[in-house]
């Protein structure tokens, strides 16, 4: 078993950062990858895919948020960071962190991210 919980949303400015935490506990060592997906309102019904660290430190971005986004691992502290850069309107939205492991889907409860002047 494995749990799941995100923090660090919040309001900002367009053009404006933030750092969204997947902290991790449970058995932490079987986990493979850790993802970020959202919803936003380009996507109200299914959450798209953001970003993913394996366990070696692979990292993996979509096209949306290449260049702008950076995610990055804490094995010590058994946390994931996403350093979201040059914010816009569009990535308003709610922040997941998941893994799978097996047939077993994790996901955390969410962290809402709102982008507005």
């Amino acid at each position: 078993q494995v749990q799941l919980a995100e923090s660090g949303g919040g309001l900002v400015q367009p053009g404006g950062s933030l750092r969204l935490s997947c902290a991790a506990s449970g058995n932490t060592s079987s986990i493979p990858y850790i993802d970020w997906f959202r919803r936003t309102a380009t996507h109200q019904h299914e959450r798209e895919w953001a970003a993913q660290i394996t366990a070696r430190g692979t990292t993996f971005y979509a096209d949306t948020v290449q260049g702008r986004f950076t995610i990055s691992r804490n094995d010590l502290q058994n946390t994931v960071t996403l350093q979201m850069n040059n914010l816009k309107p569009d990535d308003t939205g709610v922040y997941y962190c998941n893994t799978r492991i097996s047939h077993s889907n994790y996901w955390g409860q969410g962290t809402q991210v709102n982008v507005s002047s």
